[in-house]
């Protein structure tokens, strides 16, 4: 098996090194088709979230001999970024074989998340299959590493109640903005995207009681349709500093690869505000809001980096369903690993099957040659039991014989066993 996984994740790199390694959805499929056309890799997916890019690859037995996939892909990832080697290497992790399975597997059921158990990853690990799929840079072997994943992440979640507390990072910006606010329901709250991530939080300040939410978005539809579900109002990105100045709250998460709020427009708007202070709350990878915002007097700015005391608070209570978990896990990683054994199997036992139809198709057409010339059918039967017999076990008593000879004692007992004889050694 040369399965791999390289990446980086929130417990191994900081938001400024994970944004510098971020794939924006419109440049994945082309990322992917560069990775598998100009390096070893001959299978690739990448999976690239606010917490996390991760290259699921394979590479052939012939390439893996010469070449190490963990600097393959930390060179390419280096030179499609712009991003200096060293960075890379330090911040990433690698894992092969059944340990990439299994990795692949923990992420898909959410234990490997900031957040235990959140179910947004699995929805993104498979968009960046179907991606990898469509641009046909994942084969039989990639394809078969994913399906295991889901299919065990499917068990964990039906079986656990690993998912089942509202804890997410929507949920612990929300939380925090509690902290800061002692009546949620008297603020105003602006929310930048409309992805999953900010219907989320949108779904939150709601249910916290927030009546004046405005979504602000890209396209205008998008943030209608999200709008309308809330009883919110919905604005262009363009529109933002006409309302910057009546939020309390603002909360980012959208692709962009440059920041949406630049130092300048918050100055302005804490002016507007007579300097009443502001909560915001950076989801984004790479981020939405300049860091030099958070130097501002007023303002309480955070990242995705900044919510995981509060996130912990929330996963205790899924601690216990994570154990089961992780057995779950590793009894899906023992199915896929049994089944990757069996068609390890499929190729010898195609050929031994066609090796003895061969020998049986041979000695019928003597056999039938035999009574077409008028032997007696009861001796040309006998000769065609013996030459079967003799032709079949010809190769196998070769084998037999050569181990004895060796002391080639687990040859013997796998002959044995292959042969459902009973006599031991």
């Amino acid at each position: 098996m040369t399965l791999f996984v390289f990446g980086i994740n929130h417990t191994t790199a900081p938001v400024y090194v994970r944004e510098k390694l971020a794939f924006a959805p419109q440049i994945t499929a082309h990322a992917l088709q560069q990775l598998v056309s100009q390096t070893a890799i001959s299978e690739a997916a990448i999976l690239s979230t606010c917490n996390r890019t991760e290259v699921y690859g394979r590479m052939s037995p012939d390439a893996a001999q010469a070449l190490d996939p963990q600097t393959v892909v930390a060179t390419w990832l280096s030179e499609f970024h712009q991003v200096d080697l060293d960075q890379v290497q330090q911040h990433s992790y690698f894992q092969q074989h059944d340990q990439a399975v299994k990795h692949m597997m923990r992420v898909a059921s959410g234990l490997d998340s900031m957040v235990l158990g959140e179910p947004q990853i699995l929805g993104q690990l498979k968009s960046s299959f179907s991606v990898a799929r469509q641009e046909k840079t994942a084969a039989s072997h990639l394809i078969r590493m994913f399906q295991s994943a889901f299919n065990t992440a499917k068990h964990v979640r039906t079986h656990t109640a690993i998912g089942e507390n509202p804890v997410s990072v929507a949920f612990a910006a929300v939380a925090m903005a509690r902290q800061i606010f002692a009546h949620l329901e008297d603020q105003t709250a602006l929310l930048i995207g409309a992805g999953q991530t900010i219907e989320l939080v949108a779904k939150h300040l709601h249910d916290a009681g927030v009546k004046q939410i405005i979504v602000a978005n890209r396209t205008l539809a998008r943030a209608e349709e999200l709008a309308r579900e809330f009883n919110a109002q919905a604005v262009l990105l363009a529109d933002i500093p006409d309302h910057l100045c009546t939020a309390d709250i603002v909360i980012s998460s959208t692709a962009s690869q440059l920041p949406i709020l630049g130092k300048g427009a918050v100055e302005r708007a804490l002016k507007q505000r007579k300097h009443q202070l502001m909560f915001m709350v950076d989801i984004a990878v790479p981020r939405d809001i300049e860091a030099e915002v958070g130097d501002l007097d007023d303002v309480y700015l955070y990242t995705v980096d900044d919510l995981k005391d509060v996130i912990n608070e929330g996963m205790r209570s899924r601690q216990e369903a994570a154990k089961a978990a992780e057995i779950m896990i590793d009894e899906g990683l023992f199915a896929y690993l049994e089944h990757e054994r069996s068609l390890d199997a499929v190729d010898t036992i195609r050929d031994y099957r066609q090796r003895m139809e061969a020998v049986r198709d041979e000695e019928l057409e003597r056999a039938l040659s035999l009574l077409a010339k008028g032997e007696e059918p009861q001796v040309v039967m006998q000769r065609l039991a013996r030459g079967l017999t003799n032709k079949m076990m010809h190769a196998p008593t070769v084998q037999l014989k050569k181990a004895s000879a060796l002391g080639d004692d687990q040859s013997l007992e796998l002959l044995q066993t292959m042969f459902d004889l009973n006599k031991t050694l």
